[in-house]
């Protein structure tokens, strides 16, 4: 897709909600860029640094063909790619000064990297100080692991999300997807929006700082796990597909060997869902009236409900519990979701060209969210080839001239 200018005032007259916000990304790999292309989609200019030569590794990571890889095309759309060395005086000269025209820094390097890089926040705020810096990092900038090195994967575990996840029979495990990364996004993003709001409320103010710690970002989706352990020294085991104390809801098998995901985890729902399967006996037992009595019998309700889904089809199962008006569905892959009407009506698959081995392919690109009725987010272009605005950035930011470029480009600056 190519690159366009960030966009002015929609058709209707709005602008997008963070237009003229510059966001200046020192981040490499999911956490730090996942949030700048949240705002980037909402129209915030996003400069994204790399390194020269070689780029954010992300651009490798599950590469089918060609040299970039669609999880990238994904992850750094709507940014321009700047090359800089920022282990160098120069690359790091260029980035104070950056910085100096920006609203937002997000980096996610370990803790004591900018400072030794002479990009702290508090030398960039020397020449801008109501920048908010938002920082993510593995443990948090302080505290007694503030210098380990911290990857989203660990981070599910020390926030607790691996010891339930999983079957108690079997090691613990993980989600396809980098999810602590992903939650460090969001909290990054949460993050910078309340910087952003508290600047333009007290402008003569030093801009904010945001510490976001990867395992905190997992920690806070936890729910009751530590004030449950603490005050009825409940310790929450793997359950499968079940939630403890929580009943019914569960995965369960179809006759053509697909699953049904199903909750009826409310009074009303359970008493649909029993008259839907046919056991009205179980609707009316005095025994499982309200959640604790049907977390008591959980796996005998599992069973009764299994004994029903083994046999029906999946399609056949999914026409039952809509018209019993209970919440199931089926498990997807990609190709599910590919095919499925219902992302398309919804704009979350966004048909896009992007060269692969030199040829144009047309492929599917997830939607924005969340849907904004008068302000909506765009993908304005898919992730930029490294240094693709390079020379457009240091130009029109910074005023250097195209020999002054060269030379850098000569030094290996950028």
């Amino acid at each position: 897709m190519t690159p366009e200018e960030p966009p002015g005032d929609a058709p209707d007259g709005h602008r997008p909600p963070l237009a003229g916000v510059r966001v200046i990304e020192l981040g490499n790999f999911v956490a730090a860029p996942s949030a700048a292309r949240l705002l980037g989609e909402f129209g915030a200019e996003i400069i994204k640094i790399e390194q020269p030569g070689v780029g954010d590794e992300v651009r490798r990571w599950r590469l089918g063909r060609g040299e970039t890889s669609m999880m990238w095309r994904t992850l750094a759309r709507n940014k321009k790619s700047v090359t800089l060395d920022l282990r160098r005086p120069e690359g790091q000269d260029l980035v104070r000064r950056l910085a100096a025209t920006a609203d937002v820094v997000l980096e996610n390097y370990r803790p004591g990297t900018l400072e030794k890089w002479g990009i702290a926040p508090d030398v960039l705020r020397r020449d801008n100080p109501s920048l908010v810096v938002v920082r993510i990092s593995g443990y948090g900038q302080t505290g007694p692991y503030r210098d380990r090195p911290g990857f989203g994967g660990v981070a599910e575990a020390l926030g607790g999300l691996r010891h339930l996840t999983g079957h108690p029979d079997r090691p613990p495990t993980r989600v396809g997807v980098s999810l602590g990364d992903q939650l460090a996004g969001l909290h990054a993003v949460i993050g910078a929006l309340l910087g952003l709001r508290a600047r333009e409320r007290r402008p003569a103010e030093e801009g904010e700082t945001v510490d976001v710690a990867l395992y905190e970002a997992v920690y806070s989706i936890m729910e009751g796990l530590v004030p449950e352990y603490s005050a009825y020294g409940l310790v929450r085991e793997r359950s499968g597909n079940a939630i403890p104390g929580v009943a019914p809801s569960n995965t369960y098998p179809c006759r053509d060997g697909d699953w049904v995901v199903i909750g009826a985890n409310s009074d009303t729902l359970f008493r649909r869902l029993m008259i839907a399967i046919g056991r009205d006996d179980l609707a009316t037992d005095a025994r499982l009236r309200g959640n604790a009595g049907r977390a008591a019998h959980a796996t005998m309700l599992d069973d009764a409900i299994a004994a029903f889904t083994v046999t029906r089809r999946l399609d056949e199962m999914s026409a039952i519990l809509d018209a019993a008006q209970v919440p199931g569905g089926p498990i997807y892959s990609a190709a599910d979701i590919v095919a499925d009407p219902h992302f398309r009506a919804r704009d979350m698959l966004v048909p896009l060209d992007v060269v692969v081995e030199d040829e144009v392919e047309t492929v599917p690109f997830p939607g924005v969210v969340p849907k904004l009725a008068r302000r909506p987010g765009a993908i304005r272009w898919l992730g930029p080839e490294l240094g693709e605005h390079t020379d457009e950035v240091l130009v029109e930011l910074l005023g250097l001239a195209p020999e002054e470029i060269a030379q850098l480009r000569g030094d290996g600056v950028v």
